[in-house]
């Protein structure tokens, strides 16, 4: 069952087309545990609150999966070249049973538990698209979307790492993008 959040943000995204036709596509990969994430969903939101009628341009579609089978970066290349040449856009896609040797971490256990290791709250949110016939969106959030919805920008207290937050914040032009949004350390 969904929350009414979820549900507003499930509207949003069906709403827009872009968002639509990159998850259609994504979802002809028949991954597993995958979903598109990070500025997918968050810019949206933020562009939403923020009341523009036009949505922000999306530098890359970040596609997240789980796949301890095959953790090469060589398979994300694939997959990513697979992407382009089914919707030409700039995709980014990260096979997350790898990541945790990047970023330090004891091995994560899915593609969720992997988002909840992100530098910051908001963005460690994703969309899937189950059954390209039926259509249903599925939200993934496992830190939750009030904060994302309260326009934060929240430092992870697991990640633990404040320097890597400001870099993003200020590196990302986040808060010139959206003049909204609280930065919360």
């Amino acid at each position: 069952m969904t929350t009414p959040i979820e549900e507003t943000l499930i509207a949003w995204i069906e709403a827009d087309p872009e968002r639509k036709d990159a998850l259609r596509v994504a979802s002809q990969l028949q991954l597993n545990d995958w979903c598109l994430a990070a500025g997918f969903v968050r810019n949206l939101v933020w562009d939403r609150l923020h009341g523009y009628s036009e949505p922000t341009p999306l530098d890359d579609i970040d596609l997240i999966y789980f796949d301890s089978t095959d953790i090469t970066e060589r398979r994300d290349r694939l997959l990513e070249s697979r992407l382009h040449g089914m919707l030409a856009r700039r995709w980014s896609v990260k096979n997350q049973a790898r990541m945790h040797a990047q970023n330090g971490d004891a091995p994560y256990h899915s593609m969720a538990d992997a988002m909840t290791y992100w530098v910051e709250l908001e963005t460690a949110v994703g969309v899937r698209l189950i059954g390209e016939e039926t259509g249903v969106l599925e939200i993934i959030a496992p830190l939750g979307l009030e904060s994302l919805f309260n326009l934060n920008v929240t430092m992870n207290p697991k990640r633990k790492k404040p320097e890597a937050f400001a870099d993003r914040v200020q590196g990302k032009g986040w808060k010139k993008k959206w003049p909204n949004l609280v930065i919360e350390k």
